[in-house]
């Protein structure tokens, strides 16, 4: 199933995350309902893989926690997002949506 942007959006006021979205983006869906507690879970469990790590890094700048944030930055190889968090979230949404 191909979800847009704004179907994901949208999907937040459902119960649970559209069918066949991937784990980090399954992640990103229970941040932006704000249960950091289950999108962390979801990130933890892939942890190696760049995508994983990516959101992971997003998490704990969302829990405030730069220094593990700046941990989880450098695992995905990436650099510190240097903007709002909000933006990062439709960011990394866009670009993991995107094949």
């Amino acid at each position: 199933m191909v979800v847009t942007f704004e179907r994901f959006v949208e999907s937040l006021g459902d119960a649970g995350p559209p069918e066949g979205l991937s784990k980090p983006l399954e992640a990103l869906w229970w941040a932006g309902k704000n249960d950091w507690a289950r999108a962390h879970k979801i990130a933890q469990d892939g942890e190696g893989t760049p995508a994983y790590d990516r959101v992971h890094a997003y998490l704990h700048r969302v829990e405030g926690d730069l220094p593990n944030a700046r941990y989880w930055y450098r695992q995905a190889a990436q650099a510190e997002f240097e903007d709002t968090l909000e933006n990062e979230w439709r960011v990394l949404v866009r670009g993991l949506l995107t094949p």
